[in-house]
């Protein structure tokens, strides 16, 4: 069987590196390149807050090209269906045949990014689509995954969340009702080691910044 061509939309979160790890172990697909969409005023992953550097950085522990395509801040939707529209084509340059996402369960995310493909030859991927979010943190953890958690929304969750490591304690300290992959948007990561790549990222957890009604916890590269 040959493995198909695949890009990963990649965030820098627990869930797309996930993901990745599972692709890494389908014979059906063979990843080959990371997409990320990155805010051009502040150069960092939307809503993750994560630095480009350190998204250089996963790419490399992966072994895998990183595509960045720079939206503005705030992004219309027609601007970010550009930006799509302008990977798809290089993608399609590039013998693309399948484009991964990490999400879990909300209907309308996956419908919006089926929809972008519509029409296409990209068949959509979702690795972990419909997992049950407790048994997939447990799954994770154990698995060696190990995240910063980068912004939290303080709605749901106090400020002193941003910046904690994402482990078990972290999330049996969750308040009731929220999920422990944060899949409504209640908390975003950052995944400095995993299966996925090769070794640990060098990074250190840095200032905590309150901006746009979220709280954010810097990530910050350590020199090797």
């Amino acid at each position: 069987m040959r493995a198909k061509k695949t890009w990963l939309w990649w965030s820098s979160g627990k869930d797309s590196a996930w993901s990745l790890h599972l692709l890494q172990n389908d014979p059906r697909y063979d990843v080959t390149r990371l997409v990320t969409t990155v805010t051009d005023q502040f150069q960092r992953v939307a809503m993750h807050a994560v630095r480009v550097e350190l998204l250089r950085r996963q790419a490399a522990a992966a072994g895998l090209d990183l595509l960045i395509s720079e939206i503005p801040y705030p992004c219309p939707n027609e601007r970010y269906a550009r930006a799509v529209q302008e990977i798809l084509a290089e993608a399609r340059r590039d013998g693309v045949e399948c484009m991964a996402f990490g999400d879990l369960f909300l209907e309308d995310i996956r419908a919006y990014r089926e929809g972008l493909l519509e029409g296409t030859e990209f068949e959509p991927v979702f690795p972990l689509w419909s997992r049950d979010t407790r048994e997939l943190a447990d799954e994770m953890l154990a698995g060696g995954l190990v995240a910063y958690v980068t912004c939290i929304d303080p709605k749901v969750l106090p400020a002193g969340f941003a910046g904690r490591r994402y482990d078990a304690r972290f999330i049996e300290d969750l308040p009731a009702g929220v999920d422990p992959c944060g899949e409504n948007g209640e908390f975003h990561t950052f995944v400095y080691e995993g299966p996925m790549f090769a070794g640990p990222i060098p990074v250190q957890p840095g200032e905590r910044e309150e901006r746009d009604g979220f709280v954010f916890g810097d990530v910050v590269a350590v020199s090797e």
